[in-house]
């Protein structure tokens, strides 16, 4: 078989890999990208619900905040290519880009193809060997040093340096299949346990199991979630939306680490997840507005005096939760019963059973150890030359541009410090 030399081989053509290349070419290494499909950045094309959320502007502490996986592990990766940076690469490309609510930024046109085509465009410019349809059957070494990789065709190519930026176990019709895994394993390194994170939540309700409240979406509620003995496990605020299965939306996902960890730690006991369904508002506050209301119309039932005032699929749910029968009116409600129900309004129960599969998953949690990672160049600890970025690595976060700074972070650091060792190493 041909034998064929690079500074650099990446493997990937996700949102790191991409990066990852474009960095390696850009500091001087010639660079081969191997992707096992016929196509690149195909889970850049549907992030951001197929808009691609680029990055997240907000400050430094704050995006690390916003990765409960191994967050701190990038602030190395970030104090050589922050969220800032990605602004400004993808804006010198000449792709605009606006910032939306919670700090997220996207691009004008609202458009993932945008930004991947603009990425592909550019490092095909810098002279970057693009193989397509070409899967990797390991990572070859030479003692504790990268010599390059063997296709699955049998084709060997050889390089000084590796970058794996493969993704996890997620969206695998993007081709996530948790190949990296494998070859990291091999070089010698410890794949903490993988499970699924920004991912929808299960329950066992009978509002869910009935689909009462199938589609139905909620605006800025606030999710708090309790362990078996009643310790708060996590707030989380947002959006939100019941499905036939249990819960989704951007708070839903977010709270779905939370659920994965919990999990783990206490077994199959079921978790208990209150949604505050008005949390601006105090008990108190809202005791007096909706008390107002029913003594505005004493002689409507209450399932209609609440309408406007909640979600009206909600009401006979809620009112059956606190044993009030629909047609009650004002003069027939105690106080005390009206406070119960004011109280189920900023704690309405959900009885969570898990999460959707990993597979199901928008992202992967767990994944190569990060102590077995420099975070100044994300080369592997084990062996010179073999480079991690993105999803592969046990490092995650939540939805809202914070994985993708992540995997365009890491991506852009690997790469260049993948062509600065191969090329130190050529001189030598």
């Amino acid at each position: 078989m041909k034998h064929l030399e690079y500074d650099c081989i990446v493997i990937g053509g996700g949102p790191a890999g991409l990066m990852a290349a474009h960095s390696a070419s850009v500091n001087g290494a010639r660079v081969c990208l191997l992707e096992k499909g016929g196509k690149l950045g195909r889970k850049l094309i549907i992030s951001g619900g197929g808009r691609c959320n680029v990055t997240n502007a907000k400050e430094l502490d704050e995006l690390i905040k916003q990765m409960p996986g191994n967050g701190r592990f990038m602030y190395s990766a970030f104090a050589q290519f922050s969220n800032q940076s990605i602004i400004d690469f993808f804006e010198r490309l000449g792709v605009a880009l606006k910032e939306e609510d919670h700090g997220r930024m996207f691009p004008v046109t609202d458009k993932a193809v945008t930004v991947a085509n603009t990425l592909i465009e550019q490092i095909k410019k810098q002279g970057v060997e693009i193989r397509l349809n070409s899967p990797v059957e390991r990572v070859m070494y030479d003692g504790d040093q990268v010599r390059g990789v063997l296709l699955k065709s049998g084709e060997t190519l050889a390089a000084r340096s590796v970058v794996i930026a493969v993704g996890g176990k997620s969206v695998p019709q993007t081709g996530s299949t948790g190949d990296g895994y494998g070859w990291a394993k091999e070089a010698g390194h410890t794949i903490t346990e993988l499970y699924p994170t920004e991912v929808p939540l299960l329950a066992n309700d009978r509002f869910i199991q009935e689909k009462s409240l199938q589609g139905l979406s909620l605006r800025d509620v606030e999710l708090n979630l309790f362990a078996p003995n009643g310790k708060k496990l996590s707030t989380q605020r947002g959006d939100m939306i019941f499905t036939h299965f249990g819960l989704s939306g951007p708070a839903a996902l977010r709270m779905g680490h939370y659920v994965s960890v919990a999990k783990r730690k206490f077994g199959e006991t079921p978790l208990t997840l209150k949604i505050n369904l008005m949390p601006e508002q105090s008990i108190d506050e809202l005791f007096q507005e909706s008390w107002n209301l029913l003594e505005s119309s004493p002689k409507k039932a209450v399932k209609n005096v609440l309408k406007g005032f909640l979600p009206e699929r909600l009401i006979p749910v809620l009112l059956q939760l606190c044993h009030i029968a629909e047609e009650t009116t004002h003069s027939h409600m105690a106080k005390q019963q009206w406070r119960e129900f004011v109280q189920m309004i900023t704690a309405f129960p959900v009885t969570i059973t898990g999460t959707l599969s990993l597979e199901e998953a928008f992202i992967t949690g767990g994944g190569v150890s990060v102590k077995e990672i420099d975070p100044r160049t994300m080369q592997s600890k084990l062996k010179q030359g073999l480079f991690f970025a993105g999803e592969v690595m046990d490092v995650h976060a939540h939805t809202g541009g914070y994985n993708i700074t992540i995997a365009f972070s890491s991506g852009y650091v690997a790469g260049k410090h993948a062509a600065e060792l191969a090329l130190t190493s050529a001189v030598q």
